[in-house]
């Protein structure tokens, strides 16, 4: 499985434009660290099936994936999966209101290269500051 990241964020914003800025991939440079470019292989509408392909730089590596959409409940929950990538991942965002103005985003990232102890303990330390970096690049974006 690898290793397992969470984040959890209040954003002064609608949840409906929370979740629709970041369940389009296309947005992900705009937020995450090394992202070089996103773009969409399937059409819209977003739902289970569609596939985007991504390059990222990580560790000084450039890492290619396709992604695919595996769980999706528009305005709520994206889930999403590596199914061709040298990192495979899996990654699951919530998006619930607090009021009108505000929501809780929370994420849920397992899986990773696969690197023996104790090199795992400081590779997971290292993905998980990445994650709440890219989280809060998210909240202050927003």
């Amino acid at each position: 499985m690898g290793m397992k990241m969470t984040a959890e964020r209040t954003i002064d914003r609608r949840a409906d434009e929370v979740f629709d800025f970041f369940a389009d991939a296309s947005n992900n440079p705009a937020w995450q660290k090394g992202m070089q470019s996103c773009e969409w292989i399937t059409e819209p509408p977003i739902g289970v099936g569609s596939r985007y392909r991504q390059h990222a730089r990580f560790a000084g590596r450039d890492v290619i994936s396709v992604f695919e959409v595996t769980g999706f409940e528009p305005g709520h929950l994206i889930r999403i999966e590596t199914i061709e990538s040298s990192f495979p991942i899996q990654v699951t965002r919530i998006v619930e209101p607090v009021d009108d103005q505000r929501c809780v985003v929370q994420a849920s990232i397992t899986g990773g290269p696969r690197v023996p102890w104790p090199l795992s303990v400081l590779a997971r330390g290292m993905a998980q500051r990445a994650v709440d970096a890219d989280y809060h690049r998210l909240q202050a974006l927003l």
